[in-house]
């Protein structure tokens, strides 16, 4: 299906549940060297999130800042790991229409706050071979 032949898709970040952003900050930022890009709470989505510099992309640490948001239950189900993977997309509220149009199942109808001032949108995992995807669409001064 091809939405905007304009836009060439791209991973925007890759999110890893930890249960402390000072044990994954040891392992990412002082064993592996990456560096810091910026740090912040969502506190729409309980979390406090690190996004470390990976090039064209970034590493977002993501610790619950709370025992009932959904960071905090996955790391309960399943332990530290990858908890999704972002794709970057252009008019975000337009997409969502028409992904659900042709069958993907969204547990997002409409885009909400993302971290870095973005709008995000998450496909259930069910609707995209068992992966939780985030859709990201930056808007003006959303990046950093």
């Amino acid at each position: 299906m091809d939405l905007d032949p304009a836009h060439r898709a791209k991973i925007d970040h890759l999110g890893v549940a930890v249960p402390s952003l000072a044990e994954g900050l040891k392992l990412y930022r002082d064993l592996l060297g990456f560096a810091v890009k910026f740090e912040e709470e969502v506190a729409t989505e309980k979390v406090r999130v690190v996004g470390l510099d990976s090039g064209d992309s970034v590493i977002e640490l993501l610790e619950p800042t709370s025992d009932d948001s959904t960071i905090a239950k996955y790391l309960a189900k399943r332990g530290p790991g990858i908890h999704h993977i972002a794709i970057e997309v252009q008019d975000l509220a337009g997409l969502l229409p028409k992904l659900a149009a042709q069958g993907v199942q969204l547990l997002d109808s409409v885009p909400r706050p993302g971290a870095r001032g973005t709008k995000v949108a998450f496909i259930h995992p069910k609707g995209a071979l068992g992966v939780l995807v985030e859709l990201v669409e930056h808007t003006a001064g959303s990046r950093h």
